[in-house]
């Protein structure tokens, strides 16, 4: 394979760029290949900056902050939503 060329310019610019979530303004420092126009100065020197609206510092299963849902309570409002209708198939049927 001596003598083959790479095409130039077909991969995007791999470089560091900081990762700001919006609702927590937590920094993260690394590669990408994403698009930015805005720069932040981070540690002492400018990169690309990249606006995210949610990370591992703000999202509730990363911070603990999640929502457990109760099971046995929805199963017991289905239940209660839909007796009227199951008492009403089972009062219809001939068998």
């Amino acid at each position: 394979m001596q003598g083959m060329n790479m095409k130039e310019n077909t991969h995007p610019e791999y470089r560091e760029v900081v990762f700001m979530d919006m609702s927590s303004n937590d920094k993260v420092l690394t590669r990408s290949t994403i698009k930015t126009r805005e720069t932040t100065e981070f540690e002492g020197k400018e990169y690309p900056l990249a606006k995210i609206e949610i990370s591992s510092a703000s999202h509730p299963f990363y911070t603990g902050q999640n929502k457990i849902v109760d099971s046995e309570g929805t199963v017991e409002k289905f239940n209660r939503k839909y007796a009227s209708y199951t008492k009403a198939v089972k009062t219809s049927d001939p068998a």
